[in-house]
Formats: C-alpha cells, structure tokens, sequence
C-alpha cells in the first residue's frame, strides 16, 4: 500500500452510490485532474491517467469515522497521527476525528493547532476533537471558544465520559453560540465501577466483575433531557443497548437536537464471544447480550442509528497480552471497520452504506459535501462489497495490532481513497 500524488486518476466503470449525485446507482468512468472531478461519463479514454478498475468496484463519498484515537502526543507508541492516517486511509476513511485523551490532552488552542499541523500534508482530513473540561478532569470547561476557531471540529471528553450535568449543562449552552456539537460515550462511571463486561449470565459464568446496562441507559436519558433544556446538539458514540436507542429515537421524534453513532464491533460480536478471555474484546460500553446484539443490528437496518463510529484505540503488546482483568480496553478498527459491518449486517442498500459512513455524520457535523459530481473536488472512498478477504496482521496499518478480526473470513473489501491529489490503494490494481 502506497500513497502516490497523482495528476491524473481514471476510475474505470465503478458503481456510483452517492444518494446526492445525479449519477447515483450507475456504472460510469469518472476522471480525475489535479484532485478534481472533470469528467462522468459511460467511457472516457485517457492514455496519460492512472487507471483503477476491480470487479462490482463502488464509489462512495468519502467516508467519515468521527471517533479514532491515535494517541498523539504523549503515547506514539500506540500510534501516530501519521500511522492512524494510514490505518484510516486502509479502511476506506477520508476523514477521522481524533480524540482529545492524549498527553497533554487536547484542551487549548495550542494543542489543537499541533494536530492541525502535524496532518496538514497527510492523505486523511485530521479534525481535532476539543476536550469538554480541563484536562479532561470533568471539572472546568476547557477553551472551547479558542479551540473551535483554531479547527475543533467538535468536543468531547472521548473515552473518559462527562459525569457532571452541571458541566455538560455548561458544554452544551457554550457549543450553541457556534452551532458545535458535544460527542459523548455514554457511561456512569459510579456503577459498577469495576466492571469489566456486560453484567449477565456469561458474566457470572466466567466470575467477571459486570457493569449492567443500566450505567449507559441513565446517562443517555439524562443527556437527551439535557439538551431538550439548552436546544443543543448532543451526539452519542458507541451505542450498545437497545433501551439507549430507543431513547434516542424518542427524542428525535420530539425535534431534539440528539444523534447516536454505533461500533462496528458492537454488531459483530456479543458477551458470548468473552468465553476465551479475549482481551481485545475488553471494551467500553462492553460487549451485550445476542438479543441486544440482533437488536442493534435491526436497529440499524430501519435507520434508527445515524453513522458508524470505529473507537480505534491502539494498545501495545503489553497493555493486552495479560489477564483479562488488567487489560486496557479498547480495539483497533479502522481498517477492519466496514468488511465487519458488512459481514455482521448483510444486505444494508448502497443508500445505507452511503449515508452510515458518510453523508449523515457530515450533515451532523458540517463537513464539506464530497459530491461525487464533475466539478467537485475528489473524496471518494472505493470499494468491493462483493469479495471475501482473509483480515491479516499485513493489512493493519496502524502501529498496534489488538484486533479481534485478525485471521477471519469477512465479506468486504476497501480498495483505496482518492482524497484530492492522493491516491492510497490497498492493492496494485
């Protein structure tokens, strides 16, 4: 894999899924100059181009993971924004919105503009996520004025969830003045504190300190009353229970300002899978029940949840390879993200594949379009929704390898991104 400036890029008739295109659901060859969209059309023929060609190859707008952690500054080790710009490009992302749990966090204005700068020249859009409080302690608002107008695409205490409804009262009254969103992950910290998965039968037959349901539920209930109260735009990230969604769902209905985004791992696997101790299926919120798992998936089928959200979160050798209990939680999932989506929910129409990994999450966040339309600029995610592919440890990009989908059979495969004057292929083609 390899990224290339390219002049010229000539996609050979690829299926076009791109709801907002009038090209939409057809087959066309679309030609791209110095990053732009010049021409659509049934043949073009163009001897100086790159040209790119695959079997069922799908054009999408390109897509958009609005929670990754690439750790810098201050554990690189993990990863780099440098290496998470890889891992994203390998998963078909265009653009990824990082966290603020580095060290420093990411709570001023200044270090907002060092992630802006270390990803100016990188193939992947970086937005910065602004820290909520200072530090990230949950107690003083961060300078979310200064960090928005430096390049905050929105803020968050990423995986450290706010627990003070003063504070987020606070948040969601200061992001209104620009039209911001808060991102939160959904989790009362208090209950069951120490808990490890979801509290259930599998939890008492492995004898695993549990966290119930119920420490996600209170906190999306008590957010969507807190934004009924300041008319603000809350958005919650890796919705687990069905309860949650429903919730969400009700409070949408009423015109709330609330959105929800799932993991693909939430989908794909269930507590039942924790029978081998896997320490990288040791994540927050924690794996739920099969019922719940079927229960997500329907709801994502009927449009109830607005984007897929990947909750990368790199560890190295020694933070997993433990007992179950002192491993740190979290996967990484950028490049796996979409073939376990696909494998997980079969048969999500083009239009929801669109619209999951793209189009909602930039409507909800005010992202450019990514029209794929002649005249625009190139941002376009292609890949095969049709082929099989093995998920090994050479195609993770990113500097930890703590997956759960290495070495299984997945359906799905991302083929590359154009992204402007980049070109990033997973394969030569």
């Amino acid at each position: 894999m390899h990224n290339v400036i390219q002049m010229k890029v000539l996609l050979q008739q690829v299926i076009i899924n791109d709801p907002r295109s009038p090209f939409n659901g057809s087959t066309k060859d679309i030609l791209i100059i110095d990053g732009i969209i010049v021409r659509i059309a049934d043949s073009i023929e163009d001897a100086d181009a790159r040209t790119i060609s695959a079997p069922s190859l799908t054009a999408s707008p390109g897509w958009v993971d609005p929670f990754a952690h690439f750790n810098d500054p201050g554990t690189e080790y993990k990863e780099t924004i440098e290496s998470g710009s890889a891992a994203a490009a390998a998963g078909g992302f265009t653009t990824v919105f990082v966290l603020p749990n580095t060290k420093p966090a990411v709570d001023s204005k200044s270090q907002v503009e060092y992630v802006v700068a270390k990803a100016a020249k990188l193939p992947v859009n970086i937005w910065p996520i602004g820290a909520v409080s200072r530090q990230l302690e949950g107690k003083d608002l961060a300078e979310m004025y200064d960090m928005r107008a430096s390049g905050a695409i929105a803020f968050s205490d990423g995986t450290n969830p706010i627990q003070s409804s003063g504070l987020l009262v606070k948040a969601l009254l200061y992001v209104k003045t620009f039209d911001g969103v808060v991102i939160q992950l959904p989790d009362d910290t208090s209950i069951a504190a120490h808990g490890l998965m979801h509290e259930g039968i599998v939890s008492t037959r492995l004898g695993l300190q549990a966290k119930p349901m119920l420490a996600e539920e209170l906190i999306v209930s008590r957010d969507i009353e807190l934004a009924r109260y300041t008319g603000s735009h809350i958005h919650f990230t890796g919705v687990s229970s069905p309860k949650s969604i429903e919730y969400i769902q009700r409070a949408k209905e009423a015109g709330l300002k609330v959105s929800c985004s799932v993991t693909p791992y939430h989908l794909f696997f269930c507590d039942e899978d924790l029978q081998e101790y896997d320490s990288n299926l040791k994540v927050n919120p924690p794996l739920r029940t099969r019922n719940d798992m079927m229960a997500l998936r329907e709801s994502l089928r009927k449009g109830h949840i607005d984007c897929i959200a990947t909750h990368h979160q790199p560890h190295n050798y020694d933070a997993k390879v433990l007992e179950f209990e002192y491993a740190k939680f979290g996967m990484i999932s950028l490049e796996s993200c979409f073939a376990a989506l696909h494998t997980a929910v079969p048969g999500l129409s083009p239009e929801q594949i669109a619209n999951l990994f793209s189009i909602n999450a930039r409507n909800l966040f005010k992202l450019p379009g990514a029209l794929i339309q002649e005249g625009q600029v190139a941002d376009i995610t292609l890949y095969e929704p049709g082929a099989e592919i093995i998920f090994t440890k050479e195609m993770v990009r990113s500097k930890s390898s703590n997956s759960p989908f290495l070495d299984r059979l997945l359906k799905g495969a991302v083929t590359g991104i154009v992204n402007g004057h980049h070109l990033i292929l997973n394969k030569a083609l």
